[in-house]
C-alpha cells in the first residue's frame, strides 16, 4: 500500500494537536483534543482515529508519524522520572549541589536553587582520574564499581548516570563502568556522559547526564505504547520525533537521548513560523506561540531559527539564568514562560493581580471547561471579554460555561479588589499580555534584535487572541496570524529534516590549532551522524554536514557559537575563522571584539537530511467552497477600552476570507482552533497565502 498521507502530532500541556495531510493534493484533516496526562498516548490514538475517519483514508496509507511532546519537560518539572543515581569521579560527589558556585540573584537572602534530580545519598564517588589532556592519572577502580552496583540494587535505583572527569577526552573508564554495572544490574538504565555531552564543564555535563537517565524509561515506555497503538490501528508507519534543536530523529535515537526532546514542541512551533515567514518573503520575524499552558517567543532571522548550545529547564525565576537545571543540548533559542490560556490568576499579598506560572492544564482546565476547575484563568477572562464564543470553542465540539467563569472571577478577583467582573477580566488579559511582551523584550535583547522592526507571527490556540495587544505593548506595527494558527506547531513538524548534532571539546588558540587532533575529531562526528541517518533510510548522497565552533577571547569564561561556512574548518582557514568570530560577536553585542587572541573550545557538527517538501497547500478543508460563504457570520459584544467598554463587534468566518479581503477593527475572526482579535484602529488584509496580516 502506498503511504499517501503525512501525519504530525504535538502533545502540549493542555491540548494535543493532530494533523494529517495528503501529499498529492494538500488536503488536510485536523483534530485538537485535551491532553491525557495520565496516558499521553491515549489522546494521540483518539486524534489519529478522528483524522483517519474524517479523511476517509485507510490507516495503511499513513506514512511516517512526526511527533513532538512535552513528556520530558513535564517529567523533570513535576519530578516524575526514575529513581536515579550518579557515579562520579571521587572527590566530586557534590558537583550537582555546588553547581557553578554562582548565586543567580546575589541580593536575595532567601534564594532557592533548583533541587538536583539525584540526591546526594545516591551519588557515588569512584576512584579514577583522567587529566584535561586525556592522560590517565589514576586507573578505574573496578572493585569500587562492583560495590556500588550492589548498593544500587539495595536502594532499588532504576537508572544511573556515569560522569567521570574529562571523560570526553578519554571515555574508556565510563565504558568499563557501564559494562560492570550491566553485568551486576541488568535492569538498570545506564547513561554515559561522553555519549550525551562530549564537552567540558563537569556540572553541566553531569546535570545533562542524570536528566537523560532520569527520563530514559519514561520515554521508552511511552514510545512503545505509541508504536503499539499504531499497530492496533493498522498503521505500519515509523515514528519520527522532534528534538529541541528542531531536527527529527528515529525512535531508536530518541530512546537513547531523551534529554534532547525536552523542548521538542516549542521547537516545532518556531520552525513553523520560520517556514511560513520564508514563504511570505519575511525572513526576519518574532515567532509568538501561546498555547494552553505556556507562551514561547523566538527571533527568526533570515528564515532560520538560531540554535543555542545550552538550555535550562525548571527555572525558579522564569527570566533568570542560573535558576534552573542546566542542560548542554542543542536547542532552538527561544524564551518560554508560564503564560497560556490555562494560566491561573490570583490576588497576591500586595493586592495585585498575578497570572501564572501555574496552569490549570487540561485536567481540570479553566473554570469554563466545566471539568472541575475552580480558579479563574486567562481563558475564563477571554471568554468574559467576549473574545471567545462559548458555543464555537474547538469548532463547537466543546461548550464553555460563561456563568461559572463569571462566578469564579467575581468571587476570587473582582470582589476582593473592588472591581467589576469586566474590569477584573481585562486586568487578567492585560497582565498576561505584558508578561509575554516582557519575555519577548528579554529574548530580543539577548539575541541583539530590535523587536520593533519585526512583524509578530502569532499562532497556538491562544496566540491570535492576545497577539494584537502584545504587539502594541512591544511597539510593533505588524501582526501575522496564519490560517490554522491553532495547530501551528504540527505544521513545523512537517517542515523539519532528519538530523543529529555532535560536539567535542578540544581547546586550542586559533593560531595554534593542532589539526592532527581536530581533523579526526570532526571526521568521527560526521561518520557517526551519517550512520544514524543511513539507519533512518537516507542515502549518503542525501546527507549534508554543517559545522560550527564555540569560540571565545582568551581569558573569557564562556564562548559564543560561530557558524562556519563552506568546507571549513581545516588547516589554513584560521583567517576565515577569525573573521566569522568577529561577525558573530558584533551581531550579538553591537561592537567589534577587542584585539585579544581567540581560542576554539568546542567543535560542533550537525549531520542532516534534506528538508522535506512542504506538503500543505491550504489549511481550509473545504477550500473551494469556503470563500463563497458569507464572510461575516454574526455579531457579539466584545470588550475594548478604546471604545469605552463592550462594543458590538463583527465576527468573521476565517475560512470565508479570501486573498485581498480587508477588515477594519474592532473585529473577531474565528476558526475552529483559534480566534483572532483585531483591536480598534487596526486594519487587516488577507494575503496570497491566506494569512491575516494586521497593521496596528
Amino acid at each position: 500500500m502506498t503511504h499517501d498521507w503525512h501525519a504530525a502530532v504535538d502533545i502540549g500541556g493542555t491540548f494535543t494537536d493532530v494533523l494529517m495531510v495528503d501529499r498529492a493534493s494538500g488536503v488536510i484533516a485536523i483534530d485538537k483534543l485535551l491532553t491525557t496526562h495520565a496516558d499521553p498516548a491515549a489522546a494521540v490514538r483518539d486524534g489519529l482515529k478522528a483524522v483517519l475517519r474524517e479523511s476517509g483514508a485507510p490507516a495503511s496509507s499513513l506514512g511516517p508519524l512526526v511527533h513532538a511532546t512535552t513528556l520530558v519537560t513535564n517529567a523533570v518539572i513535576e519530578r516524575k522520572g526514575a529513581h536515579t543515581g550518579l557515579l562520579i569521579t571521587e572527590g566530586f560527589r557534590d558537583t550537582l549541589l555546588i553547581g557553578r558556585e554562582h548565586r543567580y540573584d546575589m541580593y536575595d537572602v532567601l534564594l532557592e536553587k533548583p533541587e538536583p534530580l539525584v540526591r546526594r545519598r545516591d551519588t557515588f564517588g569512584v576512584p579514577e582520574r583522567v587529566l584535561a589532556d586525556g592522560t590517565v592519572h589514576l586507573a578505574l577502580d573496578e572493585n569500587a564499581v562492583v560495590r556500588i552496583a550492589h548498593e544500587l540494587k539495595l536502594r532499588e535505583i532504576e537508572a544511573v548516570g556515569v560522569c567521570f572527569l574529562h571523560s570526553y577526552r578519554y571515555p574508556e573508564h565510563e565504558r568499563r563502568a557501564r559494562e560492570i554495572l550491566l553485568e551486576r544490574c541488568p535492569n538498570v538504565d545506564v547513561t554515559l556522559s561522553h555519549e550525551v555531552v562530549g564537552e567540558l564543564r563537569e556540572y553541566e555535563r553531569a546535570s545533562t547526564t542524570v536528566t537523560n537517565a532520569y527520563v530514559l524509561a519514561l520515554v521508552d515506555r511511552y514510545l512503545r505504547r505509541l508504536e503499539g497503538d499504531l499497530d492496533s490501528l493498522g498503521c505500519d508507519s515509523p515514528i519520527l520525533v522532534m528534538q529541541s534543536s528542531g531536527a527529527l530523529v528515529t525512535t531508536e535515537t530518541a530512546r537513547a537521548f531523551p534529554v534532547r526532546l525536552i523542548e521538542s514542541g516549542p521547537a516545532a512551533g518556531a520552525i513553523a513560523a520560520a517556514e511560513a515567514g520564508a514563504r511570505m518573503g519575511r525572513g526576519d520575524l518574532l515567532s509568538f506561540d501561546m498555547g494552553g499552558t505556556t507562551a514561547k517567543a523566538c527571533i527568526v532571522e533570515g528564515g532560520r531559527t538560531t540554535i543555542a548550545a545550552e538550555f535550562e529547564v525548571a527555572r525558579r525565576q522564569r527570566f533568570t539564568r542560573g535558576s534552573g537545571i542546566p542542560l548542554e543540548i542543542s536547542s532552538v533559542a527561544l524564551i518560554e514562560i508560564g503564560a497560556g490560556g490555562g494560566s491561573l490568576a490570583r490576588v497576591d499579598s500586595f493586592g495585585l493581580i498575578q497570572v501564572g506560572p501555574g496552569s490549570a492544564g487540561s485536567d481540570p482546565g479553566p473554570v469554563c471547561y466545566d471539568r472541575g476547575g475552580t480558579s479563574p484563568t486567562v481563558t475564563d477572562a477571554d471568554l468574559l471579554l467576549g473574545y471567545l464564543d462559548p458555543n464555537f470553542f474547538l469548532g463547537g465540539r466543546m461548550t464553555l460555561n460563561r456563568t461559572a467563569a463569571q462566578r469564579a472571577v467575581e468571587e476570587q478577583l473582582a470582589r476582593p479588589l473592588g472591581l467589576s467582573v469586566e474590569e477584573a477580566a481585562w486586568a487578567i488579559h492585560e497582565v498576561v499580555n505584558e508578561n509575554m511582551a516582557n519575555a519577548a523584550r528579554v529574548h530580543a535583547v539577548e539575541r541583539g534584535a530590535d523587536v520593533q522592526r519585526l512583524p509578530l507571527f502569532a499562532f497556538g490556540g491562544a496566540g491570535p487572541v492576545h497577539a494584537y495587544r502584545v504587539a502594541k505593548n512591544l511597539g510593533m506595527n505588524l501582526v501575522i496570524a496564519p490560517l490554522g494558527a491553532g495547530i501551528g506547531s504540527t505544521i513545523g513538524l512537517l517542515a523539519a529534516p532528519l538530523a543529529f548534532d555532535f560536539v567535542r571539546t578540544a581547546v586550542f588558540p586559533l593560531d595554534g590549532v593542532d589539526w592532527a587532533i581536530v581533523d579526526p575529531l570532526l571526521s568521527s562526528m560526521e561518520r557517526s551522524g551519517k550512520r544514524l541517518l543511513e539507519r533512518a533510510g537516507l542515502s549518503a548522497q542525501m546527507v549534508a554536514v554543517e559545522r560550527s565552533i564555540d569560540m571565545r577571547l582568551v581569558g573569557q569564561a564562556h564562548e559564543i557559537t560561530v557558524e562556519i561556512p563552506g568546507n571549513c574548518p581545516k588547516r589554513g582557514d584560521e583567517a576565515s575563522l577569525e573573521a566569522a568570530f568577529e561577525r558573530t560577536y558584533s551581531s550579538l553585542f553591537g561592537r567589534q571584539p577587542p584585539s585579544v587572541a581567540i581560542e576554539a573550545v568546542n567543535w560542533r557538527v550537525r549531520v542532516l537530511g534534506p528538508r522535506p517538501e512542504f506538503p500543505i497547500k491550504s489549511l481550509s478543508r473545504t477550500d473551494d467552497d469556503a470563500v463563497s460563504a458569507p464572510a461575516v457570520k454574526g455579531h457579539r459584544e466584545a470588550y475594548f477600552p478604546e471604545t469605552g467598554g463592550f462594543t458590538v463587534t463583527s465576527v468573521y468566518d476565517r475560512y470565508a476570507l479570501a486573498p485581498g479581503m480587508t477588515l477594519i477593527g474592532p473585529a473577531l475572526v474565528e476558526e475552529r482552533e483559534s480566534t483572532v482579535v483585531l483591536g480598534p484602529g487596526g486594519g487587516a488584509q488577507i494575503d496570497e497565502y491566506r494569512n491575516l496580516v494586521m497593521e496596528l
